[in-house]
């Protein structure tokens, strides 16, 4: 599923939803540099979360079920949802 790679490719990512209001004050529009040595700002508890996805996408690799070459995922805490769409940037 993880294709070897010599080279990490960038990872971007932006809120593209909330429902309620998010405690780590992100809001709809923000966008992140991501990786697996960095958060990039993104909320800690939503970081680990997504972490196991962030380091099969940096590596090149993509799940079945994921729309082509995006992620999107939800934080965890449900009371006050946030949408986060990861997309693959450059090696």
């Amino acid at each position: 599923m993880v294709n070897k790679s010599d080279r990490l490719t960038s990872l971007k990512a932006e809120i593209i939803d909330v429902k309620g209001e998010c405690t780590a004050g992100h809001r709809k529009g923000d966008s992140f540099n991501l990786s697996c040595y960095t958060s990039g700002g993104l909320c800690g508890f939503f970081y680990h979360d997504i972490f196991p996805g962030l380091s099969v996408m940096q590596f090149g690799g993509r799940y079945p079920w994921n729309k082509g070459d995006e992620m999107v995922v939800e934080c965890p805490d449900r009371k006050n949802a946030v949408t986060l769409r990861i997309t693959p940037g450059k090696p």
